[in-house]
């Protein structure tokens, strides 16, 4: 491994260790508005769904607050390892990156205060608007996050100038078509992160028949969560694999292993066992005609392979090998749409449920025992599909403009691997800390204090009167 495969590695491990964080924050704090909201409206039940929002509430805060530490560490790489990468983009990608922090930080930081520290001390419409834009700021802050990367695979108003990108139409840069698909994806990916995590811990609850009440209630809002969050996820998804076959078709060629260019109808592969070396697979399982109807909607039309690609990428920019790592990319798609697909159908299956059992719902323990296990799997598929996405448009980093070798800083080899072994420590510390925090708070569930009490207790008697004396007991 050379200073650039380290390199890569490093930031690779590090954002998949931040998004662990902030998938989970975007999607939560939208969950938690809208439990706050029907805790607002619904007065008959106000008590169950107060109870449910602060103990949700307090997750959210551990997360947060954990989450922050490995954001600011994380913008530090671009100086640290990719130097000539920021020095050839930083007049455009610190915009988006700078207004990340004016627009979305300091409001999520000040009414998440707000929100938490005053919630016995503001008035109930005060503590809902406080969320609520709490929620809104997350969105913000994972469209300006998602809007840079974006640009990075789509580069769309700017000039090449003395060897740097200079920002020459802000707004194409704001309404670039692959930002909008993204931060779609990315949102639903979000909801359905923090649904799963909201239904594992309810029926962990539910199983133990701890407040009933409230979990029971949870589970649900977090059913329709997951199953609006899987489907908007599917979609937009599936819009994006489609769009890459247009304007990234090497990424589109690695995640189905093409390395020939597809008959029409094509096929679509099953599984695959990949030899890059030779640039062949040596197995390959296709169903056929489901290649085309996933890139094309359509019974008609192929797509081209990766050899042929790599010499139009060789007239384009230059001699170079642009094919990237297949098999990474290829079984990162095929985890990440089978553990989708998972979701999606546990999610309108527990709808199924409640229909047909109603209240009984809470009692199905099968279906409880799965969402249990069922509370690390869109993680995983969250950070097989950011493998897909960044690998997928290897060698590049930004797409058609700077390779990954031209980005990278003039470091060593040992100091890249000084920097990689004590983010490691300090990351897997942090991780670690979140993992623990949040299972002891989430085993623990509501907390309920006990109600004062009056106890009598005899008092001296002043001159023949008999005065009884109370203690309060909490």
């Amino acid at each position: 491994m050379d200073v650039v495969e380290l390199s890569r590695f490093q930031f690779a491990s590090t954002s998949i260790f931040h998004f662990f964080f902030v998938s989970l924050t975007v999607g939560l704090a939208f969950l938690i508005a809208v439990m706050e909201t029907i805790a607002y409206v619904r007065e008959d039940r106000r008590h169950v769904y107060e109870k449910m929002t602060n103990f949700f509430g307090h997750l959210f805060l551990i997360n947060f607050a954990v989450g922050v530490v490995t954001g600011i560490v994380q913008e530090f790489q671009f100086g640290m390892n990719w130097s000539e990468y920021s020095d050839f983009v930083g007049n455009i990608f610190g915009v988006p990156l700078a207004l990340e922090v004016l627009m979305a930080f300091f409001l999520e930081s000040t009414f998440i205060g707000l929100w938490w520290f005053g919630k016995d001390r503001l008035k109930p419409w005060m503590r809902l608007g406080s969320i609520w834009l709490v929620a809104i700021g997350t969105q913000i802050s994972a469209f300006w996050i998602v809007l840079a990367n974006a640009w990075m695979h789509h580069p769309v108003g700017y000039e090449v100038v003395e060897g740097q990108a200079r920002l020459t139409d802000f707004g194409a840069v704001v309404f670039n078509y692959k930002a909008w698909l993204y931060f779609a994806h990315v949102q639903g990916s979000a909801w359905v992160v923090a649904a799963f995590f909201v239904l594992g811990i309810s029926a962990y609850h539910l199983l133990r028949r701890q407040d009933t009440d409230v979990y029971s209630a949870s589970l649900r809002i977090g059913l329709v969560f997951a199953a609006i969050g899987t489907v908007f996820s599917v979609v937009s998804g599936h819009t994006e694999a489609q769009v890459a076959r247009e304007d990234q078709p090497m990424k589109f060629a690695a995640m189905e292993a093409q390395w020939e260019t597809s008959d029409s109808p094509a096929p679509w592969s099953l599984v695959a066992f990949i030899d890059e070396e030779a640039q062949e697979n040596s197995f390959n399982v296709e169903i056929p005609i489901v290649g085309s109807v996933l890139a094309y909607n359509s019974f008609e039309g192929r797509y081209e392979g990766l050899i042929p690609l790599n010499e139009e990428y060789q007239e384009l920019y230059g001699e170079g090998d642009y094919i990237p790592p297949v098999a990474w990319v290829y079984w990162s798609f095929r985890i990440m749409v089978a553990i989708g697909s998972l979701l999606l159908a546990t999610a309108f299956l527990g709808l199924f449920l409640w229909w047909r059992r109603k209240r009984g719902l809470e009692e199905t323990r099968w279906f409880l025992r799965a969402l249990v296990l069922f509370i690390p799997l869109p993680w995983i598929a969250n950070f097989t599909g950011w493998i897909v996405t960044e690998m997928g448009r290897q060698p590049f980093m930004v797409y058609g403009l700077l390779t990954v070798e031209e980005g990278v800083s003039p470091n060593t080899f040992g100091e890249v691997l000084a920097g990689l072994v004590g983010l490691w420590v300090v990351y897997l510390a942090l991780i670690g800390l979140d993992i623990y925090l949040l299972s002891v708070t989430a085993r623990a569930g509501i907390h309920r204090k006990p109600e004062a009490q009056l106890v009598a207790a005899p008092a001296p008697d002043y001159e023949g009167v008999g005065l009884q004396g109370y203690e309060r007991r909490n």
